[in-house]
């Protein structure tokens, strides 16, 4: 297994540890509901993105 020949600064080796780290989760209103869901998504409660209904959300209790 190959070694470096030279040592690797702290500021090249951070440059390389910057992508590794955690991010906050971005989320946003949803115009329809008010629920909280990821942007540029379907929402999860209630089915609509754009004010369009996309996914008919089945209601708990309900089979059909």
């Amino acid at each position: 297994m190959p070694n470096p020949k030279r040592k690797h600064s702290k500021s090249r080796t951070g440059k390389r540890r910057n992508s590794k780290k955690i991010r906050n989760v971005v989320l946003s209103k949803c115009p329809d509901c008010g629920a909280l869901k990821a942007p540029h998504s379907v929402c999860p409660k209630c089915g609509y993105y754009k004010g369009e209904l996309v996914v008919p959300i089945k209601e708990k209790g309900k089979k059909e």
